[in-house]
């Protein structure tokens, strides 16, 4: 053979050695990479698992985190899957474990079937959250699903062998909402539960028609008796809360009964409820928003019970601890001493909220009382209203979707809406010009007719006045309530003077008050940028929004010699003034012909001299439209206060009046009770 035949032999043989070796080392990267491959999906897969476990768990469906477990372990923690269900049911049931979050999951191959896991968990329990707790276990491969090797620690990490769960509660009583005078506007009362007991609601046939007869008996759907007996928890010999009842309970349709409970009860009812607000079951919500919350408690939901939940919740307590078999503690998880919540001592006197409550008549409109000297705010109502009572331990559909589609809107606090406050604000714009000058009280305008503008640049807008009086000085503008004069005075003032007067008043700043509500305004603009505006504005109309708290403390000048005395809702709060907010002199100037409005036969209040009690006031109308000609929606007003002594202050608002009604027709009563017990 040639050396050059052996030479290209040889170089063969080392291209099929080479070949072989790349060959080799192909098959040997395939292999590596499937087996990392199928690795790295069984981590998937297990991973998955372990969600969808937390997740069932979460969901309070403990059937389907049972089926996530495998059924058999090794040595002593061997259980079935019922007998898992059963654990998850009594333990995660009794300590109401909800809001199960974990971090840090880390899933690794253990060995060809088995994979090892661990995570960090917090969760929200009947005594509040339980943070960083270190779980880890095995997972297999069962019946193609990666399954969890069943553990107690699967539980509580620190649970092993034949450990138990001790879970002791002790709720907190709720603060009481009190009056003035210590009766109760929010407080604990015994109530009626309607429940059903499902092993006497019968079989087939008979279970669904007594199903039927629950509902309608208590005006329930069938579909919400059925998803509250469907409850993981509930047992056939269980108590199964539906709702609270009031009044008569009518003959029971088998299957229901009634125990007694203490739930929140507010006995002022729709008389109160803008103002106190009520309770609902703490949601899953809730918890995500403040994890220190207890997760079968109540919580605020509006009103002073939601601007006051953390005091008046208070803290449950007791004791979520692991025994052994014998029942040894062997670890505290959470513990907590009970701590009540606060009362809360209000202002508001019980009596005078129901009296101002009542005279509105379920009509749309709200009545402010106080005592003006200190601020103390003796009545906020709003109508119509609504039943907190219901609202709280469980209204029906039906009822909510009334409440819902009310035109009049009963969930709004109409004592602290905006409005226009409509004549009432001429005392304001009278103190305001006789502090500058501009206003001189024995100044006699002549008017004639019932309409006037400035001049042909008002286009055809008019300012309109009800009674035709040609010599008008000031007195006989507030008795008649004459808008042309307070047009005229205000332009006369000028913008600059105006702005300026108002300015020491309360526009644009927040009350310190539990009570949400948006500043008192002017006008949408820093400027009225026209003198139309400026002139409705003098007689309480253009852009002006004052609710009536916000009036009541403007207005609190006249009865305090020209010094503002802010609103204060909370007993024991110090009361806050605002000094010579306008002049002494204007007030004295003001008030006589505030009693006259009442006196004089001629007076818009002249209704309430009937009474035969004290009183300065003014009324005030504020008509809504769009057309300068057009009739529109009328708000009627009411200032009124004692001018000797100055014990109470009322300012009423009755919306969108009828022709022959209006807040004066409705103030006596309230008036009567404040003349008798604050004088």
């Amino acid at each position: 053979m040639k050396r050059s035949d052996q030479h290209v032999k040889k170089n063969r043989t080392g291209a099929y050695i080479a070949g072989a070796v790349i060959l080799l080392a192909a098959a040997g990267g395939g292999y590596f990479y499937y087996q990392h491959h199928q690795e790295t999906q069984a981590v998937k897969a297990g991973e998955k698992t372990i969600n969808q476990f937390v997740q069932s768990l979460n969901k309070a469906d403990y059937e389907k985190a049972a089926k996530l477990t495998a059924e058999k372990a090794d040595g002593k923690s061997a259980l079935s899957e019922q007998e898992i269900l059963e654990k998850y049911q009594n333990i995660y049931g009794a300590a109401d474990i909800k809001e199960i979050t974990i971090s840090d999951l880390d899933v690794k191959k253990k060995d060809d079937t088995t994979y090892t896991f661990n995570y960090k968990a917090t969760m929200s329990t009947a005594l509040g959250e339980l943070k960083n707790l270190s779980y880890k276990g095995t997972l297999s491969k069962d019946d193609g699903q990666e399954k969890i090797n069943w553990q107690p620690s699967l539980i509580f990490p620190s649970m092993s062998g034949n450990d138990k769960v001790s879970l002791t509660t002790q709720e907190a009583a709720r603060g009481e909402i009190l009056d003035r005078n210590g009766q109760p506007l929010a407080t604990t009362g015994k109530l009626k539960q309607l429940g059903v007991v499902p092993n006497k609601l019968g079989e087939g046939d008979e279970k669904t028609a007594n199903i039927k007869a629950i509902a309608k008996t208590f005006d329930l759907t069938e579909d919400e008796i059925n998803q509250a007996i469907s409850q993981s928890w509930v047992q056939p010999d269980y108590f199964v809360p539906l709702k609270i009842i009031d009044g008569e309970t009518p003959e029971l349709p088998a299957g229901a009964t009634i125990q007694e409970v203490d739930g929140r009860y507010y006995p002022l009812g729709e008389a109160a409820a803008q103002l106190i607000g009520y309770v609902g079951d703490i949601t899953a919500e809730d918890i995500k928003k403040n994890p220190e919350l207890s997760s079968n408690g109540k919580i605020g939901r509006s009103g002073l019970e939601m601007a006051f939940d953390k005091e008046l919740r208070g803290t449950t307590g007791g004791k979520l601890s692991i025994t052994d078999s014998d029942g040894t503690e062997k670890e505290v998880l959470l513990e907590h001493e009970v701590k009540n919540g606060q009362d809360i001592k209000l202002t508001i006197d019980a009596n005078a909220q129901k009296t101002a409550f009542d005279s509105l008549g379920g009509k749309a409109g709200s009545t402010v009382a106080t005592t003006p000297k200190t601020g103390d705010l003796l009545a906020l109502a709003s109508s119509p209203s609504f039943d907190p009572n219901k609202m709280t331990n469980g209204i029906s559909a039906e009822d909510y979707k009334a409440y819902e589609e009310n035109p009049n809107h009963p969930f709004i606090s109409r004592f602290a809406t905006g409005y226009a406050p409509g004549s009432t604000f001429k005392m304001i714009t009278a103190a305001i010009g006789l502090d500058n000058g501009t206003i001189n009280p024995d100044e006699v305008l002549t008017i004639n007719g019932l309409k006037w503008q400035k001049d042909s640049s008002w286009g055809s807008y008019q300012a309109t006045r009800v009674s035709d009086v040609s010599q008008v000085n000031l007195r006989t503008a507030l008795i008649y309530s004459d808008n042309i004069y307070m047009a005229q005075e205000t332009l006369k003032m000028g913008e600059k003077a105006f702005r300026s007067g108002l300015d020491k008043f309360i526009f644009g700043e927040d009350l310190d008050l539990p009570i949400s509500m948006d500043p008192a305004q002017i006008s949408n603009e820093d400027s009225f940028n026209s003198e139309i505006l400026l002139a409705d504005t003098g007689y309480g109309q253009g852009q002006l929004l004052i609710n009536p708290i916000q009036q009541a403390a403007m207005y609190s000048v006249f009865a305090n010699n020209g010094n503002l005395i802010y609103p204060k809702l909370i007993a024991d709060k110090e009361t806050k003034e605002k000094k010579n907010v306008v002049g002494e002199s204007a007030v004295q100037t003001i008030v006589p012909d505030l009693r006259d409005v009442v006196q004089d036969v001629n007076g818009t209040a002249h209704s309430l001299a009937a009474l035969g009690i004290p009183l300065a006031a003014k009324t005030g109308t504020a008509e809504i439209k769009e057309k300068q000609d057009e009739k529109g929606q009328e708000n009627s007003f009411l200032f009124a206060f004692n001018p000797d002594n100055q014990g109470y202050m009322v300012i009423s608002m009755l919306e969108n009046k009828e022709d022959d009604d209006s807040a004066t027709k409705r103030a006596p009563e309230l008036l009567q009770y404040l003349n008798q017990n604050y004088q």
